[in-house]
């Protein structure tokens, strides 16, 4: 969908790559379930991303999928893109107007909540910190603030940790991250606003499903298993029927 713009020539493992993670395709949109590690976009420093990588799926015209909406670097699961303009047009519409329906599972340590389920309703700003941007909470009133809500939902405990199912209603940068660590339980392998790999060896948070109205009609919900590096940590961490309840 780039115009006037040479197609990237990609490595021959690289198309293999990223068509073996596909998990949706059709006239509109191709979906797949990104590992943790691979960024979403190129830039500073970064050369190999989702985006780069959509270069296997360019027409003869040059014109390749786009990006609708993104995810965190280290998050995995499930992100679409869309093969056509108009596709494009009327997908980033639909998550600007949160009309997307989002659900996430995270594993957490510290202070897990009694409460079975619960909501996050705590405003988000953005702040640079030795060159790197993050959120804080804030107050509604401060200048910059953006009202943030992610619903919760305990799926297992396995002594100081939880698994979560979470919904978020809004979709600032971090949000997830920065309210579960606001609540007292930061995500486990959370670089930024937990301990990183002292817990985790990777962020552990994924993107399991979504659910979106067509551009050609319709509601589609769609789903990305939750991968082994994520299965492995949490089973070695004494969960055992979490994913059962996804």
């Amino acid at each position: 969908m780039t115009r006037n713009k040479p197609v990237p020539v990609i490595s021959p493992e690289d198309d293999v790559f990223i068509k073996s993670l596909i998990v949706h395709q059709d006239d509109d949109i191709i979906a797949f379930n990104k590992p943790s590690g691979l960024p979403v976009q190129d830039g500073r420093g970064i050369d190999r991303s989702l985006d780069s990588l959509l270069a296997a799926f360019a027409r003869s015209n040059g014109k390749r999928p786009r990006l609708v909406h993104r995810l965190d670097a280290g998050t995995s699961g499930l992100i679409i893109v869309a093969k056509t303009q108009p596709a494009a047009a009327f997908l980033s519409e639909e998550f600007a107007e949160r009309r997307t329906k989002k659900t996430y599972v995270a594993v957490v340590g510290g202070a897990i909540p009694h409460e079975h389920t619960g909501s996050i309703d705590a405003s988000l700003v953005k702040v640079q910190e030795a060159g790197r941007a993050r959120m804080i909470v804030a107050r509604p009133d401060r200048k910059g603030a953006l009202r943030a809500r992610t619903d919760w939902e305990k799926l297992e405990v396995s002594g100081p940790h939880a698994v979560l199912r979470l919904a978020p209603e809004t979709g600032r940068m971090h949000q997830i991250r920065i309210h579960l660590a606001h609540l007292g339980c930061p995500i486990l392998g959370d670089p930024i606003y937990g301990t990183g790999k002292q817990d985790a060896p990777r962020l552990m948070l994924h993107a399991h499903s979504l659910e979106f109205r067509r551009p050609s009609g319709g509601v589609l919900t769609l789903s990305a298993a939750v991968p082994l590096d994520f299965d492995d940590v949490a089973r070695n961490l004494g969960f055992r029927t979490y994913s059962d309840l996804m």
